[in-house]
């Protein structure tokens, strides 16, 4: 972390509060990211095309972003939505054990949670783009938004391992509790800050119309338009790759739920550097480059996995050190890239946008989990990981030429006349 200074955010109370909502839930995330696919794989037996199926479902609510988002900007406060969106997914993840306990568990359940709790995690990020903004000063973005990827990080260290070690002295479906009572502790955190709501979009337009107006300012910017290109080539391959890795781990590697989450955790310490790193790197080479390398380097650690063989320790080793190369390489695109959108982006257009951008960006990942899964099935797990990371490295095409890749610095960036 940054040293403590007399403008650090860690000295904003309303900061700490959010950031601490957030510190909670990520950890929650990443016991039920662990635990949905190990239920299907260890209970319910499921194929690689149904493992596939599931992690499409999860990302598929991603697709409606664009008329969700711009529902939310006619919204003036949007912390009632993100309230509103946690104590959605508290329900829904609780039927879970409710649903094991009674010997009621199957995949139509899975599938059918991971829809609805993706739908209010859409919601939450929605409303949150716009939130953002109200809570900290436009020469902070870089600051926060490094302060809460390497939250995010220190979850994926810490919380796969516990997730491992909870799913193997609970079970999947009870240790999923832990996720439903974080996102209670983050609508509490929620409730508690008072930000001044943003001016919300009161024209008396169509909704259909105003989210066309969205996905056009997404797809004229100058800047918005080639990080969707480069993100949704990212996002397409690495889902290939995501939706087989735990099966991968489980059955190929032959590594237990508690090893893969060691593993899991210990790789994520890259996540926890890049963070840290990535606002000093982009001072240093440049955002854009900063931007260019991570797009390379995220998708291309995936080929570490395929080279895991010989013991136990081996193999575990080599899950992790492909999730610390990719956790560093990817907060060193999302930091500066983050931070960037958020520097050139108009107030009144930030739910909406943020709802086209996801569309298609996160859109295209159930198609992504879904052909990783047909190709796991069809040429092999292990060597669907390889055309994952092949393909990923595509991406930095995007910022060829583009004005993302000749940007140095966020200060004085504004949201471009279209």
């Amino acid at each position: 972390m940054s040293t403590l200074t007399t403008t650090s955010l860690w000295r904003d109370r309303r900061f700490r509060t959010f950031w601490s909502a957030q510190t909670v839930s990520e950890f929650g995330d990443r016991i039920t990211e662990l635990a949905l696919p190990l239920i299907a794989v260890t209970l319910l037996d499921a194929s690689p095309a149904q493992v596939g199926f599931l992690t499409a479902a999860v990302w598929l609510p991603n697709i409606a972003s664009l008329f969700i988002g711009t529902w939310v900007d006619h919204r003036r406060d949007k912390r009632p939505l993100m309230i509103a969106a946690d104590l959605a997914r508290t329900v829904l993840l609780l039927t879970l054990p409710v649903a094991y306990w009674l010997d009621l568990l199957g995949l139509g359940q899975l599938y059918a949670i991971a829809i609805l709790a993706g739908t209010a995690h859409v919601l939450f990020n929605t409303a949150y783009a716009s939130f953002f903004v109200r809570l900290v000063d436009r020469d902070q973005f870089l600051e926060a938004n490094s302060k809460l990827s390497a939250t995010r990080s220190v979850s994926f260290m810490g919380g796969p391992a516990v997730a491992g070690l909870l799913v193997q002295w609970l079970t999947a479906p009870v240790a999923i509790v832990v996720d439903a009572l974080s996102f209670v502790f983050s609508a509490i955190q929620l409730s508690r800050l008072k930000t001044t709501p943003g001016e919300a979009d009161e024209t008396s337009e169509p909704l259909l119309t105003r989210a066309r107006e969205g996905m056009r300012y997404l797809l004229k910017h100058p800047y918005l338009r080639r990080s969707l290109g480069c993100a949704t080539t990212v996002n397409f391959f690495n889902l290939m790759a995501m939706a087989l890795l735990v099966l991968f781990a489980s059955r190929e590697l032959g590594l237990s739920a508690g090893t893969i989450g060691l593993a899991f955790g210990i790789g994520s310490a890259g996540g926890l550097l890049g963070a840290v790193a990535a606002a000093p790197l982009s001072r240093i080479f440049g955002a854009g480059r900063v931007i260019a390398a991570g797009s390379v380097v995220f998708p291309g650690a995936m080929a570490l996995v395929v080279l895991a063989d010989g013991p136990v320790w081996v193999r575990a080793t080599a899950l992790a050190g492909a999730e610390f190369v990719a956790s560093f390489a990817v907060m060193c695109f999302d930091v500066p890239l983050n931070s960037l959108q958020a520097a050139v982006i108009h107030d009144h257009m930030r739910s909406r946008v943020a709802g086209a951008f996801t569309s298609i960006n996160y859109g295209v990942r159930p198609l992504g989990a879904v052909v990783g899964g047909f190709l796991g099935t069809w040429i092999g797990v292990r060597e669907t990981l390889l055309v994952s990371a092949a393909g990923g490295l595509l991406s930095v095409l995007w910022l060829v030429g583009s004005p993302i890749i000749r940007t140095r610095e966020l200060t004085g960036l504004e949201p471009p006349e279209l």
